[in-house]
């Protein structure tokens, strides 16, 4: 007897189902057919043995591209060791799967005999009907929800959409920049037809599109044109001769009046005209910048303009490098296909590649064949394009060089180089281009960084002062305190300094005779009591004055002098050595005026 279990992989998990026992495997397949569309058929042949369902939307993502590229999950793993018999029993267990690929990478890593096709894809096919009825708790409406996310997070994955390599961006500029083509010539004639009625002369000195609208703008009414406007007329037209010719026929010219209203009219859609023309150049030069990022060597090769119509024709960078050279030598020349296939004629030999400057330099007799060789080069350019991590243009250039090559054979007959000669030389400079590119990306990168890194502990840094005064914040709120925390600790600074002051104070008094002042001057009344006890105790006699210098003790001082003292120690830095010396000086400074007041 078989003992046969399918696994199915669903997007809300995976499930192990158990198919009833059978001498072959072979004999269930019609069974299995008659029942797949009735569930209640189906139920009797399949039973689900157990189910694993995926935590996060992360690790269904995960566990789909583990079993896409043939590697076998942990999850998965853990799951069949559960669940499924060991190979080593009595009953001999197989193990369906959907995929061949994931099949053998299970045989090989858990010793699992792996079945695909047959009969396992019909019990598939079965599951993936009824799975939501087979699973209990899971309604149709969430398995179809679970698929559509993982649908998106795996199409996302595979695509790997780029920004930098956006071919629309091209596609819709070459379009734009037809339409504009189109547009300013028309608005051109309108306004050489309109403006021709005052001036009819201009037309025949100036034959240019943009260049007339904007003489027009700048001339206006012609019978106010004189010497003083030759020069800017010399700017626009950009020859000496022609403004002097202007001038003259603007004097002699036969054109009609034309009434103030009118020329307004004119000047205004003169001006609309030459802002089309500007804007015409700001998006050809879009187009030249796009196009060397997405198709760098097509652009290098055949063009800007040309490379973009063949993209756009084909709709993207990768179908045009999925045609063949015969299909893009003919790219845009299908009317002319159709009808001489119809009319059993020649095709053409040429379609859009035909607006690059290599077919026209061609002889009559060599513009099929450099016209298939150029296709030929346009599609390993297309394709190098667009399937290389590194976009560079040196590929381009070489192909360009051996289409000047052939060219040049064709018409003196002098031996191109080989392909392979010039494909090795191209390789070697496009390793080292893309080496550098990928050098500057990671210093880059490196810099991107270390700013980030340096942005974080910035915000961590201002994240732990607002915490810390937060915190002083609330323990000033549960002491009773209404200061603020900066004022806090202004004032705990303060009463840094006064220490300080009196520490020092204390050594150089324990110095003279070792004794030490216990007094520090912080509450007004102490300081009032102090100045009391020192006033009637003013010297009178030079033993009296002479005691405080061997004592050290600052008794003799006046109450003015000493209140200015303490506040300038109260202001000083609270700095150990510095301050000692401070109040040395001040010290002897006292005992000077002592001796003064005592003579």
């Amino acid at each position: 007897m078989v003992l046969l279990h399918v696994l199915f992989e669903h997007a809300a998990g995976y499930a192990l189902f158990a198919v009833k026992e059978v001498e072959e495997i072979g004999m269930l397949l019609p069974q299995v057919e008659e029942s797949v569309l009735n569930i209640g058929k189906f139920n009797t042949v399949v039973k689900l043995s157990a189910f694993f369902p995926f935590k996060s939307a992360q690790t269904a993502l995960e566990n789909i591209n583990a079993i896409s590229e043939g590697v076998v999950h942990a999850d998965l793993k853990l799951f069949l060791e559960t669940n499924l018999p060991s190979p080593g029993k009595k009953k001999k267990a197989v193990l369906g799967v959907g995929d061949a690929k994931i099949g053998a990478a299970l045989q090989e890593e858990l010793g699992f005999s792996c079945q695909t096709g047959g009969v396992v894809a019909e019990i598939l096919r079965g599951v993936r009907l009824h799975f939501h009825t087979l699973v209990k708790g899971l309604t149709a409406q969430a398995a179809s929800k679970a698929q559509l996310g993982l649908g998106h997070s795996y199409s996302r994955a595979k695509v790997k959409f780029n920004v930098n390599r956006a071919d629309n961006m091209i596609i819709q500029s070459i379009a734009l920049l037809d339409q504009l083509d189109k547009d300013i010539n028309t608005f051109s004639m309108r306004v050489r037809e309109w403006y021709g009625y005052h001036f009819p002369e201009l037309v025949k000195i100036v034959s240019d599109n943009s260049t007339y609208c904007r003489v027009a703008r700048l001339i206006g009414n012609r019978k106010e044109l004189s010497e003083e406007n030759l020069e800017a007329l010399e700017e626009v037209v950009m020859d000496s001769a022609k403004a002097q010719a202007i001038l003259e026929a603007s004097r002699s010219s036969m054109g009609m009046d034309i009434s103030p209203i009118d020329l307004i009219n004119i000047e205004s859609f003169s001006s609309r005209v030459v802002s089309l023309a500007e804007y015409r150049q700001e998006l050809q030069e879009y187009l030249r910048s796009k196009m060397g990022q997405v198709a760098p060597n097509l652009a290098a090769l055949i063009g800007e303009v040309v490379g973009a119509r063949l993209i756009s024709h084909a709709g993207s960078l990768t179908n045009l490098a999925k045609y063949p050279a015969s299909t893009v030598q003919i790219l845009g020349a299908e009317k002319a296909l159709f009808r001489a296939l119809k009319t059993r004629g020649n095709t053409p030999k040429y379609g859009l590649i035909f607006h690059s400057t290599f077919i026209g330099r061609a002889a009559a007799k060599n513009k099929g064949r450099i016209s298939r060789y150029l296709a030929n080069k346009c599609t390993i350019a297309s394709r190098i394009d667009c399937f290389s991590e590194v976009p560079t243009s040196i590929f381009g250039d070489k192909l360009r060089d051996q289409v000047e090559e052939r060219l040049s054979f064709y018409e003196t007959g002098e031996a191109p180089r080989k392909n392979l000669d010039v494909m090795k030389e191209a390789v070697s400079q496009a390793a080292e281009v893309a080496a550098e590119i990928k050098r500057k990306l990671e210093k880059k990168e490196k810099k991107k960084k270390k700013k980030e890194k340096k942005r974080l502990e910035a915000v961590a840094m201002a994240g732990g002062e607002e915490g810390e005064a937060k915190e002083m914040v609330a323990s000033g709120e549960e002491n009773g305190e209404t200061e603020t925390p900066v004022k806090k600790k202004k004032k705990q600074q303060k009463q840094a300094t006064e220490e300080v002051a009196v520490e020092s104070k204390d050594q150089t008094n324990g110095q003279g005779n070792g004794m030490t002042e216990t007094e520090t001057p912080v509450k007004k009344k102490k300081k009032k009591q102090q100045q009391a006890e020192e006033e009637p105790a003013a010297p009178s006699t030079e033993e009296e004055a002479t005691a405080p210098e061997e004592n050290g003790v600052e008794d003799a001082t006046p109450a003015k002098k000493k209140k200015k003292r303490k506040s300038e120690v109260m202001e000083a830095e609270p700095v150990g050595e510095e301050e000692a010396v401070v109040v040395v000086k001040k010290k002897k400074k006292k005992k000077s005026a002592v001796e003064e007041g005592g003579e």
